[in-house]
């Protein structure tokens, strides 16, 4: 893997460990994202769900904070509602905005291997929207939370309200959370299931929390790796039985495998099993 054909002008990229990605957001002085950010983040995660070589990516940040949220200050964002052209024409322009937004933070959650979110200090606003496209969540103790679009004028739109309540599960708290845009805590969050571990400490405890689960992952079979992650968000948005008989079709072929054979001889001899990486398109 060569990590630097990930570096951009607000991401920073390495490679902790064989098969792993670690890119940390970086637009100082807090990591508010402007259109160029956003575009930039949606691209990379394009480009690396196309990637063999990475099994596991870690999403961090290299500043103080995760992110401090939308920048108001972007030109983009002040034209909101301004303009010559009436309201719906503006309407119209803007709804092609806007869902462009949203497929680059989708772009997380449909690429390809899994993606671990790595949170420390601020995590306001498009930081839940990016968190909620992330397959695992740790934070760091020092992390703060808020669903701040309503102190802006702003229902959520960029996949919090859409991903948050089936994460975790809490109508009442999702809706007082994006209804009072509050601040809460580390320990909410993972008492809410928002995250999976708290880390003590800041960014590099978290952050070298995160890798290790991802190293982890790596050592896997890649096509179990994806196709499980393909199932869980097949099984997020479909019936019980729609799921298990997807999973019937998928499987039939995912059975046969050189993996699978690997994993049963390597059980066998007692041995660490190893994977060959999948084939680039």
């Amino acid at each position: 893997m060569d990590p630097t054909q990930y570096e951009g002008n607000f991401i920073r990229a390495a490679s902790p460990a064989d098969g792993v990605l670690l890119l940390g957001l970086c637009r100082p002085p807090v990591n508010a994202f402007h259109t160029a950010f956003w575009e930039e983040l949606g691209a990379t995660f394009a480009t690396i769900s196309d990637d063999p070589t990475v099994r596991a990516v870690v999403l961090g940040s290299s500043l103080k904070h995760f992110t401090a949220g939308l920048d108001l200050a972007d030109p983009d964002i002040q034209l909101i509602g301004r303009g010559e052209d009436e309201a719906p024409r503006r309407a119209i322009k803007w709804r092609k905005h806007i869902t462009q937004f949203q497929a680059a933070i989708t772009a997380i959650e449909e690429c390809s291997q899994p993606v671990i979110g790595a949170v420390h200090g601020l995590c306001y606003g498009l930081g839940i929207d990016i968190l909620c496209a992330c397959d695992i969540r740790y934070c760091a103790t020092d992390s703060r939370f808020s669903i701040k679009e309503v102190d802006v004028g702003l229902a959520a739109d960029i996949g919090t309200l859409a991903r948050l309540p089936k994460i975790v599960g809490n109508a009442s708290a999702v809706r007082e959370l994006a209804l009072t845009a509050r601040d809460f805590d580390c320990r909410e969050a993972e008492r809410l299931g928002f995250v999976s571990r708290v880390v003590q400490g800041s960014r590099e405890e978290v952050i070298v929390a995160a890798c290790e689960t991802a190293r982890v992952i790596a050592q896997k079979s890649p096509i179990a790796i994806i196709g499980t992650k393909h199932l869980l968000i097949h099984s997020r948005d479909h019936t019980v039985a729609d799921n298990l008989a997807y999973t019937v079709t998928w499987n039939a072929t995912m059975l046969q495998s050189q993996d699978m054979q690997e994993a049963m001889e390597a059980f066998r001899l007692k041995r660490p099993p190893k994977f060959a990486n999948l084939t680039k398109l």
